[in-house]
Parts: C-alpha cells; structure tokens; sequence
C-alpha cells in the first residue's frame, strides 16, 4: 500500500499543470537544502573543536547545556515554514482503505521531510567527533539516539501546535521569558535542562525516556488525525463567527474606503495576516542587531540603513509583495465585477503606509541610542513610503501566489514569491539606499548620507501618480496570467 501512495505522489508530481513551475522550484531548493546540509555538515564536524579552541569550557557540556534552545528555535522554524501535508490525503477516503494505513503514511512522510533529515548532517558527524575524542560510545549512541527522538518529537508537536496557534505563542512566551531571565542573570534554566540532555550520555538507560514520550506523542497525534480523518468533520474547513465590523468612518472615502475596509478584516479575522503583524511588530527589533553591533560582520555603519528599512518596512515587505494574492480566493470574482484597479492598488498602498508610519511611531524606542540613530529610522520610513511601497505592489503583480489565509505557514515568504523578476526588484529595496547612504558618508557625513535616502523617498513620492499609471498597466496586462495561476492547483 506504502508503494502505491509513492506512485501516486509521484504521478501528481509530473501530471500536475504547474509541472514545469514546480520542477524549476524543486532544482532551486535542492540547492538550498544543499546549502543547509554543508552547514549542518560543517557545524558537525567542526563545533566541537571550535569551542575547544575558543574557551575553557568542555564543548560537550557546553553544548548539552544550551540544546534546549536548539531545539525551541527548530520548532520556531517548523511553525512558520513545515506545511502538514492534511490535504493530500482527502482523494484516500473516497477508497476502501484503511484510515490507520492513511494516517500512518501521513505522519511517515512528515518524518521524512527534510526538516528531520538536516539535522542527521549536524548530529551523526559530532557523534563521531565525540567518539574520535575518546568518549564512550555506548553513551554516545544513547546520546545520538535521543537527540535524534526529540527531533522527532518536535516533529509530531509541530502538527498539534498548527491546530492551536494559543500553545504555540504560550510556548514561545515561556521560552522567550524564560531566555530574558537568561541574559539578565536573574533565572538560569539551562542548569537544569542540562542534566536530560547530558543524562542521555552518561546514563544511557535514560534514552529509554526519549523513545516512550516519542511513542507517546506519535500515538496523541496519531489519534488526533483518525478521529478527525471524516470529509464531513475534521477535514472540512472550519468557518468561524464572524464579528461585525463596519468601520463606517472609512465611507467618507469612497470606493478606497471599501478597500480598506476588505483589507482590515481580512488582517483582523485570518491566521495568514495575523501572521504577517506578529512578524512585522518583530521586525521593529530587527535594527538592534545592527545599531549595536550585535553581527561583528555589519560594522560597517553603511549597514545601518539596512537594518533601517526593515524595522518600519516588516509589514510592507511581508505584505506588499503578495497584493493581489491575498484576494486570491475571490480575485476572479472580484475581476468579473466593474472595480477601479486604481482604487484596488491605492488601498493596497495606503494601508501600508499608514503601518509604516505607525512602525516609525513605535520605533521612536531607538532615541535610548541617540538621536541620529531614530533619525536613521525615520529616513528609512520616508524611503519605504516613497520608494518601496510602489516597488513591492509591482512585485505582486510578479508573483501570483495562491494564498491559504487559515493558514500561518509561508509568513516569511513562500517559494513561489521568487522568481527572476521579483529578484531584480531587490535591487532598488535594498541596493540603492545602501548605495546613497555610502555616497553620503564617502564624499560627505553621515547625515547628508541620510538625507539622500530621504530625499529619494520624498522623489518617489513626487511621482506617485506617474508610477501608479505604469503599475496599474501591469497589472491590467497581467489580469488573465493572474487569474489562470490562481486557478492552479499542483
């Protein structure tokens, strides 16, 4: 049976009508997945003699004592980006097959994904470092064996915390508290965690703990998906009550006000946009890492605005660059009614300007660093609103992504996003005010290096209405592409 559910994924593959898209996606992210297993190989293989070399600390503790967090950032990671494959298995049920048989293929093929299989490259060569160095290799195996079963714990835990997005914030609440106790030297609790993932070495019946919560875990989420595998139940899709929302203030607007108005809810009611402004409050702290010196490798104070552009450009650039995709379950519906593109795209707009200046507003936590230090902030604001909001709406027009709004998955982004066009865009988001901001400080100083960034905002802002024109033509040129992609279903 496990054969024929391989071929048929197979056959889906090559039969499907994006074939050709998805056979171009699969080359670059086998590329990608080989960047990821040449650092996990190197992280391996090297980690262990790095520390050795850097500090006095024993690596193998060491590493031991801070794994709990390698572990809390891969569920992090799974939770944005690993998709449960659910939907694949709804053509099963119309066929006399067993569902214990569709469910174990089911959460199989999720310990298969490649979010398992990377950490084999990191964990299998240090346990050889570990037995070169003369460590026992009972309590390595043991060691091994129960890393590698909370991988897939975590793995398991992932498609439970999909279904309540409420454990997975009160998890990272936890761990995020939990790491601030940490650095301020009030709560270490590394000293206890410790004592598990060590214990696993040196009392290797200890492993026998990893293995049952695992068999434990594989059978709750087991039970979960067979008592919710019913077409009429657990696999419909599930509509809430939707709260009234009227926002009348917007009439005053016209038919944009009807926009902003779809806009709103749509970022007020679904899990997707919800996402995007948890992610975009996160990106106000993105410039910490910058302004502070946090990566030894961004000194150079040209890479300032960098950070600059993201802290008030998060929900702009996570946002923007999926217009129209997020009206994509009602887009060709919307397209057969007689709707002002312009007033479509001119809401689109302002809905991000109006968060890019809120994001200003926020970021004003900046001034504790110095006053040129929020100035930064501000010029970057003015860049984002006069250059990027135009650039990321004729990126939309580009990209053509279906988007599954009950889901979170993809809130960074989403593989189909990027394509060749979309990637030369990069060029005047992020190159170009890089480029001003140098010329600034090379022939002048810093804040005539800030004023020209500024100054390129308040230019693209000028010429609004020229730019609008030529985005609306691509889009209107585009109109039939995008409501065929939509259609689309790998």
């Amino acid at each position: 049976m496990i054969k024929c559910f391989l071929s048929l994924e197979w056959k889906s593959f090559f039969r499907a009508a994006s074939f050709q898209t998805n056979l171009a996606i699969k080359i670059l992210m086998a590329f990608g997945a080989l960047y990821f297993i040449v650092m996990f190989l190197g992280l391996g293989a090297g980690s262990y003699y790095i520390i050795k070399k850097a500090t006095d600390i024993e690596p193998f503790g060491l590493i031991n004592r801070f794994m709990i967090y390698y572990f809390v950032f891969d569920l992090v990671f799974r939770f944005f980006m690993q998709k449960t494959p659910v939907m694949n298995i709804r053509p099963l049920l119309y066929i006399n097959i067993k569902k214990d048989t569709i469910v174990n293929y089911t959460l199989g093929k999720s310990a298969l994904s490649f979010f398992n299989i990377m950490h084999l490259f990191f964990f299998i060569p240090f346990a050889v470092v570990l037995c070169i160095e003369g460590f026992s290799v009972l309590g390595v195996m043991t060691w091994l064996v129960g890393m590698l079963s909370t991988v897939l714990i975590i793995n398991f835990l992932n498609i439970l915390i999909d279904k309540k997005d409420v454990v997975f914030y009160s998890i990272a609440v936890v761990f995020i508290a939990l790491g601030a106790l940490q650095y301020f030297g009030w709560f270490d609790a590394t000293n206890y965690t410790v004592y598990y993932f060590k214990g696993l070495y040196d009392y290797p019946w200890m492993v026998i703990i990893a293995i049952v919560v695992l068999i434990l875990v594989y059978k709750i989420v087991h039970n979960f998906f067979k008592s919710n595998l019913y077409l009429d139940a657990g696999l419909s899709t599930q509509h809430d009550i939707a709260k009234s929302q009227h926002f009348d203030w917007l009439d005053q607007f016209g038919t944009l006000g009807a926009f902003l108005k779809n806009d709103i809810r749509l970022i007020t009611r679904n899990k997707r946009a919800k996402s995007v402004i948890i992610m975009s409050f996160l990106f106000l702290f993105y410039g910490l890492l910058f302004i502070t010196g946090a990566i030894e490798a961004y000194e150079n104070p040209v890479w300032k605005i960098f950070g600059g552009i993201f802290v008030t450009g998060g929900f702009m650039f996570s946002f923007g660059q999926f217009v129209p995709s997020w009206d994509s379950s009602y887009y060709n519906l919307m397209m057969s009614q007689n709707i002002p593109y312009r007033d479509y795209l001119s809401s689109k707009w302002w809905l991000m300007v109006i968060v890019t200046l809120i994001s200003a507003v926020l970021a004003s936590f900046y001034l504790i660093f110095g006053w040129k230090v929020y100035l930064l902030v501000l010029a970057a604001a003015v860049y984002n609103i006069g250059i990027n909001a135009h650039i990321v709406l004729l990126a939309g027009a580009f990209t053509r992504t279906p988007i599954d709004l009950m889901s979170n998955k993809n809130a960074f982004g989403d593989k189909k996003a990027f394509n060749f066009k979309t990637l030369l865009l990069i060029i005047p988001q992020i190159l170009i005010p890089l480029a001003l901001y140098y010329l600034g400080i090379a022939f002048f100083n810093d804040l005539i290096g800030l004023l020209f960034v500024a100054l390129a905002g308040v230019a693209g802002f000028a010429f609004k209405g020229y730019v609008f024109d030529k985005i609306e033509h691509i889009y209107k040129t585009q109109k039939y592409e995008t409501i065929s992609a939509y259609k689309q279903k790998n």
